[in-house]
């Protein structure tokens, strides 16, 4: 049986071993390929190696004595999908909805002894909230820019884009215990209402084709139904605390 051989050319310096190169190291062991691993230990070496190839980048990979190129190359060689940076993904999401999910059942259950319970869902509502706000408050700057491209208050007060995630994660951990109502039920009300609106126009009215701010100024979420739900979460959530309390 014929043994199945690469070479491979990746950076491991002292202070820096290339992600790329272990992943493609990886890769080809995976396909029941031989790696011959070659270290780039220097700077200088690495350099003079991408002008010897005439290669812009590392890691590098050779079969049967041609270049394959980096690892989206050699992903691409083996049939494998290649992440598109600039492509709209709803991956954040699903997994900030589906980890909500799975967090409000297991507390409603230890609340209430039952998975599925109304206060499993009003966790769920108020963590997705929470989480929703961490992922803008990474980059309330670059988060608030993309706000501004369609909130209706944002455009006509510039602060409010700044005020929103700190307001949603305080309206989410708020409810989340069923404290203070009278804070989170006007301020979920408040910002779900202006937000559902200002989503609903830009997208549904205007027909403008936007990148959604929900999880985040550097997210290819496209604007429509997912911040919508966000926002109609919220005031759901208000209205329905509000009526509990009656």
């Amino acid at each position: 049986m014929s043994t199945k051989t690469a070479t491979l050319y990746r950076m491991v310096m002292d202070k820096h071993v290339c992600p790329y190169g272990l992943r493609s190291k990886h890769l080809l062991e995976s396909h029941g390929y031989t790696v011959e691993d070659h270290h780039l230990t220097t700077r200088e070496e690495t350099d003079a190696f991408k002008a010897k190839h005439d290669v812009k980048t590392t890691p590098q990979t050779f079969i049967d004595g041609k270049r394959i190129g980096g690892n989206d190359d050699l992903r691409r060689f083996f049939g494998k999908s290649v992440a598109d940076p600039d492509a709209t993904s709803y991956k954040p999401v699903i997994a900030i909805f589906s980890v909500a999910a799975l967090l409000a059942l297991s507390i409603g259950y230890a609340l209430t002894g039952a998975f599925v319970s109304v206060r499993a869902a009003e966790l769920f509502i108020a963590i997705s909230m929470c989480f929703l706000a961490v992922q803008k408050l990474q980059d309330v700057r670059s988060f608030a820019t993309m706000f501004l491209g369609y909130d209706l208050l944002a455009q006509r007060w510039v602060p409010y884009a700044t005020i929103y995630p700190f307001a949603e994660a305080l309206a989410g951990i708020l409810m989340a215990g069923r404290i203070l109502d009278i804070v989170s039920i006007p301020v979920a009300l408040f910002i779900g209402g202006v937000g559902a609106v200002s989503v609903f126009y830009a997208v549904y009215v205007q027909k403008r084709e936007l990148k959604c701010a929900c999880v985040g100024g550097g997210s290819n979420v496209p604007l429509g139904f997912v911040s919508l739900t966000e926002n109609v979460m919220m005031v759901a959530m208000a209205l329905w605390m509000l009526y509990s309390r009656a």
